[in-house]
């Protein structure tokens, strides 16, 4: 992986997922065709699709492959083993159908795809860790890792079972660095532990961080009017160490040229901007419908073992987040714990907690993350 570790390696990949589509429904290949003459020229190399992103792969071969040369990019798409009812011969083909959507010949990168508590033992049971081996052997496969959306006690154990994985793909970005939901910066460590260069995703946490908080705009703009709110999350992902580039999923010509402004000739965050980007955390932090402040008076003595803080940072981060995300987070730092419908209703914890909360009241409200 070092060939794509260098500095002057571009460090804004395109994402894929989220391409512009006609009132048709129907992705524009026209727009998404621009877009990726924008980004090459601009010295953009990394593309990101997936099997399961509706209509993607085919869409980049019309607007990609089928019009650049093959050495003058790379191309990443994912093998996912959700759902019930799977079987080997599904899951291995989904590989063959990725080839035949894209038209790319191989794979510069490929990744098993979203792996987390939920799905992760799928792709053990299905052998598809040997798959990708097997894949790469036969050149069809040029590197093979994994994107991840799960606890630091997972990502551990998935990188020391499996030390040939040679690269992970992280949802990073500054409203998430200490969330446990997603827990952003443990999880970058951890790859850096073991040596693992990172693909970022989420950057701007699913467009949230394009358009935050009041009080986060007012911090970022005083700071630099002329940078995008996505400017200061992207810039904020690009400038972490042993990163291999930043996947930003742009959904029109506006936001490649906005993204190209700033990555085109990329300079990290001076230490003048982590202030400010320290600044807008905060000010996240602050914003909470619960004004929890993690003390953690009222874990000590729960007899169910509920991380009650951790399940607050969900509530007040789910504020603009999809369901499926805030529930996610919520499995992550509820796993082997006590859940919020564990609840006894003892009130230990009211009694405990500095700030007199109405937990157990609280506590019912989060079990709607549970469904």
């Amino acid at each position: 992986m070092s060939e794509y570790l260098g500095k002057d390696v571009f460090k804004l990949g395109f994402g894929l997922m989220r391409l512009p589509r006609l009132e048709t429904g129907e992705i524009d290949v026209k727009q998404v065709g621009e877009m990726v003459d924008l980004f090459l020229e601009a010295g953009g190399t990394y593309f990101d699709t997936a099997f399961a992103y509706q209509g993607s792969e085919e869409a980049i071969r019309k607007a990609l492959v089928e019009r650049v040369p093959r050495e003058r990019y790379t191309l990443a798409t994912k093998l996912i083993a959700n759902g019930e009812n799977l079987s080997e011969e599904t899951l291995k083909s989904e590989f063959v159908t990725s080839l035949e959507r894209t038209g790319a010949g191989y794979f510069d990168f490929y990744l098993l795809h979203a792996l987390q508590r939920s799905n992760y033992r799928n792709y053990e049971k299905y052998h598809l860790w040997d798959y990708v081996k097997e894949l790469k052997e036969k050149g069809l496969v040029r590197h093979f890792g994994f994107s991840f959306h799960g606890d630091p006690e997972l990502l551990e154990e998935l990188l020391a079972k499996h030390p040939d994985a040679e690269f992970v793909q992280l949802q990073i970005n500054y409203a998430d660095w200490e969330n446990p939901g997603v827990a952003s910066k443990k999880n970058l460590e951890i790859c850096r532990a073991h040596g693992k260069p990172v693909v970022i995703m989420e950057p701007v946490k699913g467009g949230i961080l394009a358009d935050p908080i009041d009080p986060v705009k007012k911090i970022l703009k005083s700071a630099n009017p002329d940078l995008s709110y996505a400017g200061w999350a992207v810039r904020f992902a690009a400038s972490q160490e042993g990163i291999l580039t930043v996947l930003s999923g742009m959904s029109s010509l506006a936001q490649m040229e906005d993204n190209l402004s700033y990555m085109r000739d990329f300079k990290p965050l001076t230490g003048e901007e982590y202030e400010v980007v320290r600044a807008a955390q905060k000010a996240l932090d602050n914003d909470k419908a619960i004004p929890c402040t993690g003390c953690r008076y009222c874990v000590e003595g729960c007899p169910m073992g509920i991380p009650i803080p951790d399940i607050f940072t969900v509530l007040n981060r789910r504020k603009g987040s999809p369901e499926f995300r805030t529930k996610r987070e919520y499995s992550i730092v509820t796993y082997e714990k006590g859940r919020a419908s564990d609840c006894v209703a003892c009130g230990q914890c009211e009694g405990a907690c500095p700030q007199h909360l109405p937990i157990i009241e609280l506590l019912r409200e989060a079990q709607a993350l549970e469904g």
